[in-house]
């Protein structure tokens, strides 16, 4: 396998990795997966239904086990959730398998482009402002630690941030 053919998009919600994803895996000529839409296809549930029956606990198990899946493919572009990065295995798994791409997001656009879906159960409180401020003081260390590159999706413009993102993987280091 060729580990860098494989490249693996990490960061918060509405960072845009599904969005990117979609138009950097033909554009190279790579498989799209995304880990919460393998889940969903698998149990023929949505994420907040398995919040709700198994937990953030039981959801995160299955989440590490199709992302294990996922890596082990060649030639893929994964778009992966954002709390993806909790567990040191999944942290391992990307690292040694392909690229990984750290996309960044202000919590205020972060808001807005989250503000309506109702799928994503961690926002389901009276303050999802503080929760995404609380979840990004948690995570933000895990995805730089394993990033390769770091992309800023601040300007909201997916097919010019997949044009940028294509140059820079294709860059020596």
């Amino acid at each position: 396998m060729n580990a860098m053919r494989n490249i693996f998009l990490v960061g918060p919600m509405g960072a845009g990795k599904t969005t990117i994803g979609r138009k950097l895996a033909p554009a190279l000529g790579l498989s799209f997966y995304d880990s919460d839409e393998a889940i969903i296809t698998r149990t023929g549930v949505d994420i907040a239904t398995i919040f709700d029956i198994e937990g953030e606990s039981g959801f995160r198990e299955r989440e590490s086990r199709i992302i294990d899946e996922l890596t082990q493919h060649d030639g893929i572009v994964l778009a992966t959730g954002g709390g993806a990065v909790l567990r040191a295995d999944n942290r391992e798994h990307l690292k040694a398998r392909g690229r990984v791409v750290y996309l960044t997001v202000p919590i205020e656009l972060q808001l807005k482009r989250t503000r309506r879906d109702s799928q994503r159960p961690l926002l389901q409180t009276a303050n999802p402002r503080e929760r995404l401020e609380s979840l990004q003081r948690e995570r933000e260390p895990l995805y730089r630690s394993i990033a390769d590159i770091v992309v800023d999706t601040a300007a909201n413009d997916s097919r010019r941030l997949a044009r940028e993102l294509i140059q820079r993987l294709s860059s020596p280091d």
